[in-house]
């Protein structure tokens, strides 16, 4: 298998490096963006690079001319699927790019609602708006409106891009479940791109061979989990190592973060362990000594790592401590009964969310030292605004679908409760507005991505994707890390079922 795949490899270098030198814009972003979706791109970074900044300086100089001549660059597909894939790549791109598709009084003109094509690559683009760009915000709108209003008389493969996408926008999705659904797309129109052949088998040759390697891992941590957990002995606590280890590989599913995998998902089980001791089983006290034997943890860490790289683990051991004392907050405020302010909660309940934590420990595992410097887990310590962004989006999401199921009564009151209580209005309202602070969260991470130092980007695409996995855990105010039942059957396509062709 992987010497086919090497073959294949050569072929598609080839191509991809003959449509950035000689085809236009239209059939380079369209290779781009398949061997991205079909999650091959790493094999040609350096191409990708290549083909991107032709198309950066097309858009400094021809497109003006291009546009008004007809070419692709007038069209709504090409210009939103250019915008998606530069801001994706840390490039700035103006949202001015879109004013050519709106009439005098600046709406969109209606005419573009029979481009179904274009509005799946508007509505996706659009989803990369950073704070203070409204004009995206309509875009976003008119986009959903006309694709809601066809959903149901789609074909495929267009139907199951249009409803994926509505249901979690394409720069939000996790990578490799994007990939599961669209080698199977692809094998329905092979003419979707050009070069589709060799890059197709190419990408079902690497889903494999990545899956033969989950499986391996996933297996190990089963063992390890089994022995934690009856060890530990704590009933109520849920045992979930598959789905943390979904969430995990979500995260970061190539093969050089298999060290990576291992450890976020280790921290992944002891942190859900003591949240459900912290949020409703155990005293203060009790609470206390659990954080004790789980900080011991750590130390096998270590053993993992390359003696140049054990410094890393103590700013995991740190961003953990930190947690611990967020939990024994909230457990204080609950055992008090107290009821904080909206502002106070969101404070507090951004950092319990574990994600500031296991940003840092997601980076200990990175192989990359030019990603895993010292650098970069000191400016990660300084929790700057994205990282947090990413713990606003857990917490609201959370607290979104948790507002769905009966409270236990020693849970602290939730963001959206607490916004029910400060500006009294009912559970619709308050979250709609906490949905829209979880929007608002995106954006800011959004914009990280563009504004960052090139050198921090590496580590900027951490943080994105394991946010991206949130959405599919708490999809639609629905809460399926607790309640497992609809996400039983993505773990098992990701993991068990042949790949669809």
């Amino acid at each position: 298998m992987r010497e086919r795949a090497d073959q294949l490899k050569t072929q598609v270098r080839r191509k991809l490096q003959q449509l950035a030198t000689s085809s236009g814009v239209a059939d380079t972003l369209a290779l781009v963006d398949a061997l991205e979706r079909l999650d091959v791109d790493n094999h040609f970074r350096e191409e990708i690079t290549t083909a991107l900044l032709r198309v950066v300086h097309c858009n400094e100089h021809e497109c003006t001319v291009a546009a008004s001549s007809g070419d692709d660059n007038g069209d709504l597909h090409v210009t939103s699927l250019r915008f998606r894939l530069l801001r994706q790549h840390g490039f700035r791109v103006s949202a001015d790019v879109f004013d050519k598709f709106r009439d005098n009084i600046g709406n969109f003109r209606e005419s573009l609602s029979s481009d179904t094509r274009g509005l799946l690559s508007l509505y996706n683009a659009a989803h990369l708006a950073m704070p203070g760009e409204e004009a995206l915000d309509d875009a976003i709108a008119f986009s959903r409106r006309h694709l809601r209003s066809i959903e149901g008389k789609l074909m495929s493969p267009m139907a199951e891009q249009v409803s994926r996408a509505l249901d979690i926008p394409l720069p939000r999705y996790p990578k490799r479940l994007e990939t599961m659904c669209y080698i199977a797309e692809c094998s329905k129109d092979p003419a979707m791109f050009d070069g589709a052949g060799a890059v197709l088998e190419l990408a079902r040759l690497d889903f494999e061979l990545l899956r033969f390697l989950h499986l391996r891992e996933l297996k190990d941590l089963s063992l390890w989990w089994r022995e934690v957990y009856d060890s530990v002995k704590l009933s109520y606590a849920r045992d979930r190592i598959v789905e943390l280890y979904f969430w995990a590989c979500g995260s970061f599913h190539e093969e050089e973060y298999s060290r990576t995998r291992i450890i976020l998902t280790k921290v992944l089980a002891f942190i859900s362990l003591l949240d459900d001791t912290y949020d409703i089983h155990a005293t203060i006290e009790e609470c206390h000594k659990l954080n004790r034997a789980i900080q011991s943890s750590f130390d096998e860490f270590e053993d993992n790592l390359e003696p140049h790289e054990k410094y890393r683990v103590s700013y995991a051991k740190s961003g953990y401590k930190q947690l611990s004392e967020y939990y024994c907050r909230e457990a204080q405020w609950s055992s008090d009964k107290y009821m904080p302010s909206f502002a106070e909660h969101v404070e507090l309940s951004v950092m319990s969310s574990a994600y500031p934590a296991l940003v840092m420990t997601a980076l200990v595992g990175v192989h990359d030292e030019a990603t895993a410097t010292v650098e970069a887990f000191e400016w990660l310590a300084s929790m700057p605004d994205f990282v947090r962004a990413s713990g606003e989006v857990l917490r609201f999401l959370n607290d979104i679908a948790s507002n769905k199921v009966r409270r236990n009564e020693k849970d602290l009151p939730s963001t959206v409760e607490c916004y029910m209580a400060e500006h009294g209005v009912d559970s619709k309202v308050a979250v709609a507005a906490v949905a829209a602070l979880a929007e608002h969260a995106w954006r800011t991470i959004n914009q990280a991505s563009i504004e960052v130092d090139p050198t921090r980007l590496p580590v900027t695409q951490l943080v994105v994707n394991l946010t991206r996995v949130i959405e599919v855990i708490y999809p639609r105010g629905q809460d399926l890390y607790t309640f497992t039942t609809d996400i039983k059957g993505v773990i098992a396509n990701l993991f068990l079922d042949p790949v669809l062709v």
